[in-house]
């Protein structure tokens, strides 16, 4: 498995951090079932099982107070849709397994006005798909019906790192279907 680490740095971060200051190791998502840039495997998109991606969270920020998720598809024919969002996942989590999520993380409201995983569902052609955690110096008081927005703005401020894993997917041939 490759792993490709993508770090960015909030502006209104603290710099105090050691991974801004670069006295850290890089903050870290990778999944064990696809490379960065490859293809996302069709258990995991609504013409498969549509079970959440498994996921690898490594080299945690110190000072974090909880992660949070946004998955979304970049090339939604009307722009960026929404697939999951998580938050108030416990920094401590080093690995989100399919199909559950961590005790006490909270999902919000996706795309599909559903506050759950919803996998990747190209209409055509084969779509990108980013999916991103933050490490947060606190953890959020949102309720479940909130989206990405709220989300984003309710992390504004408190966001010490970033890393992100992109795949790509294509629906199958209904014939090919498994």
């Amino acid at each position: 498995m490759v792993v490709v680490v993508i770090s960015v740095f909030a502006l209104d971060a603290p710099r105090s951090v050691g991974q801004e200051a670069g006295k850290g190791p890089a903050f870290r998502l990778s999944s064990p079932v696809f490379e960065h840039n490859g293809r996302i495997p069709q258990k995991y998109a609504c013409d498969g099982a549509n079970v959440n991606l498994p996921l690898r969270m490594e080299n945690v920020p110190k000072g974090t107070q909880s992660l949070a998720l946004i998955l979304d598809d970049i090339d939604a024919p009307r722009g960026t849709y929404v697939h999951w969002i998580l938050w108030n996942i416990d920094p401590g989590v080093k690995e989100m397994k399919e199909n559950s999520v961590p005790e006490g993380t909270v999902q919000g409201t996706n795309d599909f006005k559903k506050q759950n995983y919803g996998g990747p569902c190209p209409p055509t052609r084969p779509h990108r798909y980013l999916v991103k955690v933050y490490a947060l110096d606190t953890r959020l008081n949102l309720e479940s019906t909130s989206g990405k927005t709220d989300l984003e703005k309710a992390m504004k401020g408190h966001i010490l790192a970033e890393a992100q894993i992109m795949g790509t997917y294509q629906k199958q041939k209904s014939a090919s279907k498994k």
